[in-house]
């Protein structure tokens, strides 16, 4: 098969377009022919390496989303079906969707409802998920309640504006002049400009903050929080922070499952969210991707078409 090969830790330039062997299901796997697959920040960490990312062996095959088509099935899998399409997640510290072929537990995948094109369906896998389990499960966050969104335009933040709304809560966030507009037809109620404002002044007695930014804007989010405020976060804090003790700091599992998957198509079929904008490309750009993606300074998501009718 196909696939793009991180051949070592560095820049964009360590990843090579080649040839890789096939997966083969074992069992409780599906084996699915990829049609497209999602390009996350954290792809782009484990390229640079360091920390957990330090001892991988080479090469190494990127991605944690995607979706597809299921061309065999392991021992005991009864729930999903040779031809059926599928998207999801891989499982924690497994990767893999930067391929024309993936095997994976039967288990992470659900099925691709006909009105998403693969396209959609990969954008949205590992972003619902995180949006779902840092809103809801993690942040409980409820009707009235007042949230700040940090970073508002990427991935898993623009669809937890649009979860938070749909909750029913004020939903404020940051972002770029230029996706102002983008960001309210998300459902923000208030765009702060993090180039020309100061959330920390513009912004007061938040019951939870989700912050998707990290570094130096961890600390100004406990400034806007209310005593006992909650702060959920998937970025990290600068090396060192400590965190105020009266205000909570909490961190989404994220596990990978059906189940969460599910309840994005839930909210689907709601109209409480919709797919993010996206920009496509070929897996054989995936170094032009990778550029892209770790400037940071994108709307919406960034998904490999693998396969023509992605």
């Amino acid at each position: 098969m196909k696939a793009v090969l991180l051949t070592g830790h560095g820049g964009p330039d360590m990843l090579r377009y080649g040839d890789a062997p096939d997966p083969v299901a074992g069992d409780g796997d599906v084996l699915v022919d990829v049609f497209a697959a999602s390009i996350n920040a954290a792809d782009y960490k484990v390229r640079l390496g360091g920390g957990r990312y330090g001892n991988l062996k080479f090469p190494h095959i990127l991605g944690r989303d995607f979706s597809g088509v299921v061309r065999a099935v392991g021992a005991g899998v009864n729930d999903v079906a040779v031809g059926d399409e599928v998207f999801g997640v891989t499982d924690q510290g497994i990767e893999g969707c930067y391929a024309e072929k993936l095997a994976i537990k039967a288990r992470l995948v659900a099925k691709k409802p006909p009105r998403l094109s693969h396209v959609e369906a990969a954008a949205l896998g590992l972003i619902s998920l995180t949006a779902v389990w840092a809103i809801e499960d993690t942040g409980r966050l409820q009707k009235n309640e007042k949230i700040l969104i940090q970073g508002g335009a990427g991935g898993v933040a623009g669809f937890a504006i649009q979860l938070a709304k749909h909750l029913g809560a004020t939903v404020i966030t940051t972002a770029s002049a230029s996706n102002h507009d983008y960001v309210r037809r998300l459902g923000a109620d208030q765009v702060i400009d993090y180039n020309k404002q100061d959330f920390t002044t513009e912004v007061s007695g938040c019951d939870v903050v989700f912050d998707t930014v990290g570094g130096a804007v961890r600390a100004g989010c406990y400034k806007v929080l209310r005593p006992g405020g909650r702060l959920i976060w998937i970025a990290p804090a600068p090396e060192g922070f400590e965190p105020p003790s009266d205000q909570q700091t909490l961190r989404p599992a994220v596990n990978r499952d059906r189940a969460h998957l599910e309840r994005m198509l839930t909210l689907l079929q709601a109209g409480a969210v919709s797919p993010p904008t996206i920009t496509r490309y070929k897996l054989a750009e995936a170094v032009a991707a990778h550029r892209i993606s770790e400037a940071r300074h994108l709307q919406g998501k960034l998904v490999f078409e693998v396969r023509p009718g992605a």
